[in-house]
């Protein structure tokens, strides 16, 4: 296969921001796109759904951190914002065998079945949280921040509880979280971050070997002690690190995502009221129409690659770009930008991959999916005329390349 010519760098803005026009921008041109990174690294992304999915699962492509160029050189800086993603130790930076090892560890808890097991502990959550916005709303004059008062404390309260983590710890979590996965902060504030992230998991897992619990970290820590090769220290803290991070990071944009498309598109809303939809199809559409990740770092080519005719060389760090692979109008055809919760059901939908494909799909997949679906049901529910309180326009957007979605999320509760 022939190679495409050159295409000069598309800068990923470390101030993140909207990513769908320079999206379809992109995708006129190719699937695969050269991007600078901050700092002026050299990268790559892959962009239509195809060569995205075939690029997942390519044996020659990998995740472990030895196979990038420009790291292993010492061209990347100690305060690099994307840092973490590639040197965590984890199973998002494992490849083979150690991948497969590291993901049985977490795996059980959430399975399908496990998942489906905490539906009544989210169903409950829910019901409290729904209480709390609308408190917060009935003393702000009928407005609150749904993403503060809702979004983000049930899938961050679900995965605490799955870790053993006390409430004490969550906003901080939080907080550190966001830091990790900003593309626009300093070097001194990202080294900084990242060091209280380890030394707060540090501290929790010492007290867990301590007083261990019926709680997965309890459970890491057992297979940590157990001696031989299943997970040394450095894997115990990068797994815990993943399992915050994404457990509910991704979450928290996916539901404020779905409101702000339901509320943007209240005849859809009205579809699903009418029984034309599910709201799982409300969740399947959203993460296709705005991936709660936009580019997410990092995999490696081992040798060179051609990809949808274009060279990726090797040692390069290529993201993954699901909120472009999700509005690909090749694979999801000409009204691929038009939010249609009645296109999951259709008999040639083509599945989205906005959780992942191959061997590193999104472990926590049926937990997110069932956090949100809750969520939309109850809260369409309760507050049937719930519209935002600004223009979509007026939202501030993550300050991140990597996560996709809104700061804040003020909604007027309407009687």
């Amino acid at each position: 296969m022939e190679t495409s010519p050159a295409r000069p760098p598309h800068r990923l803005d470390p101030a993140g921001g909207c990513p769908h026009a320079d999206n379809a921008r992109l995708l006129a041109h190719g699937a695969v796109t050269p991007v600078e990174l901050p700092g002026g690294i050299e990268g790559m992304a892959v962009l239509g759904h195809e060569a995205l999915k075939e690029f997942l699962q390519h044996p020659e492509v990998a995740k472990d951190a030895q196979y990038f160029t420009a790291l292993r050189k010492g061209r990347i800086a100690p305060g690099w914002p994307l840092l973490t993603f590639a040197t965590v130790r984890g199973m998002t930076t494992a490849d083979g065998e150690d991948h497969r090892r590291l993901r049985s560890l977490v795996s059980r808890a959430f399975t399908p079945r496990r998942v489906e097991e905490l539906r009544p502990r989210v169903e409950e959550l829910t019901s409290s949280l729904l209480d709390d916005l609308a408190a917060a709303a009935e003393a702000g004059d009928g407005v609150a921040d749904l993403r503060r008062h809702f979004a983000l404390p049930l899938p961050m309260g679900v995965i605490s509880e799955l870790l053993g983590v006390g409430v004490e710890f969550r906003a901080r979590l939080h907080h550190l979280s966001s830091q990790v996965v900003a593309t626009d902060i300093g070097p001194d504030e990202a080294v900084a971050a990242n060091r209280e992230l380890v030394a707060v998991l540090g501290e929790i897992a010492a007290a867990k070997a301590t007083q261990p619990g019926d709680d997965l970290t309890s459970a890491l820590i057992a297979a940590r002690d157990e001696g031989g090769d299943r997970l040394d220290q450095q894997e115990l803290i990068g797994t815990l690190v993943l399992m915050i991070i994404a457990g509910h990071e991704t979450t928290l944009n996916l539901i404020t995502n779905a409101v702000r498309a339901l509320c943007g598109h209240r005849d859809q809303l009205d579809l699903v009221r009418a029984g034309r939809a599910s709201w799982a199809d409300v969740v399947e559409e959203t993460l296709r129409w705005d991936a709660p990740v936009s580019y997410f770092p990092f995999r490696y080519p081992v040798r060179d690659l051609t990809v949808d005719g274009t060279l990726i060389p090797v040692g390069t760090p290529v993201l993954a770009g699901y909120s472009a692979a999700g509005r690909d109008q090749d694979a999801h055809g000409p009204d691929a930008d038009r939010f249609d919760v009645t296109r999951p059901a259709r008999a040639d939908a083509v599945r989205h991959l906005s959780l992942g494909h191959g061997a590193h799909y999104c472990l926590g997949a049926p937990l997110a999916r069932l956090e949100a679906t809750v969520a939309l049901e109850r809260l369409f529910t309760r507050f049937p005329a719930l519209e935002l309180a600004v223009q979509e326009p007026e939202l501030i957007r993550h300050a991140s390349f990597v996560g996709n979605s809104v700061r804040a999320l003020p909604v007027r509760l309407v009687p």
